[in-house]
């Protein structure tokens, strides 16, 4: 797990935003290889495409999650996908207080003057750790209900 993490860090510092980091590394930690990874998620960071929306660093880990614990066909179990992906959010608000970009960032990156803030005050860094904790918190989830009725 510490490996996906520090991955997860990597991919963040080399240019990949936040659900594509998150998602990348829990696939590949998943051994999951695929070319719409990391592509299926860039929509979803920053916000949400710069929307204000929800963390991209928490969606890019519902990916993550999916991948591992969603359906393959209608008839199988979502059960034990949707508690994951509740037990994950609900780790990342108790972890960061929130699970809003705008909110954790304390800038909105849909706006010239929030994407100013967001490079004057460093706030890739405190993202870094937005990143590293989906990650984490996926893999967590991942691991305690991949027994439980997910496709993984």
């Amino acid at each position: 797990m510490t490996e996906a993490v520090q991955r997860s860090r990597e991919l963040f510092s080399s240019g990949f935003y936040c659900a594509e980091s998150v998602l990348t590394a829990v696939a590949e930690a998943l051994d999951v290889h695929c070319q719409l990874v990391p592509a299926i998620a860039t929509g979803f960071c920053s916000g949400l495409a710069r929307s204000a929306g929800p963390c991209g660093a928490l969606t890019g880990a519902v990916l993550a999650v999916n991948l591992a614990l969603g359906r393959h066909a209608p008839d199988e179990s979502l059960e034990a996908c949707y508690e994951a992906i509740r037990e994950l959010r609900e780790g990342f608000i108790a972890r960061f207080g929130s699970d809003n970009c705008e909110t954790l960032t304390s800038c909105h990156l849909g706006t010239p003057e929030g994407q100013d803030r967001f490079r004057e005050r460093n706030v890739h860094e405190r993202c870094l750790d937005y990143v590293a904790g989906a990650t984490e918190l996926a893999l967590e989830s991942i691991v305690r209900h991949s027994g439980t009725g997910g496709s993984a």
